[in-house]
């Protein structure tokens, strides 16, 4: 169920395993708080590494400097914690 995080393909398509870890954790969250699924699965966990793995979801870290994190809210009114949606 969970073979993709033994696999190198969703580290590099995140940037590595700590930014993998809060992007799951980020959205994790989300759909435990009723946020719409962008994939199938039959667990929240197989869902979120399907919204990865088809580039639905993406961890959006602001430059330390000149760079604003967008907007106070996201579509469907959840608080914008670096989380976008494709």
């Amino acid at each position: 169920m969970f073979d993709a995080l033994k696999e190198e393909e969703i580290v590099n398509k995140v940037g590595g395993r700590f930014k993998l870890s809060a992007l799951i954790q980020k959205r994790l969250v989300a759909l435990m708080k009723g946020a719409r699924p962008l994939a199938k699965g039959d667990h929240p966990m197989e869902i979120v590494l399907n919204e990865i793995l088809e580039d639905k979801i993406y961890l959006h870290v602001p430059a330390l400097e000149g760079e604003e994190t967008p907007g106070a809210l996201e579509a469907g009114g959840a608080p914008d914690l670096g989380l976008d949606l494709r």
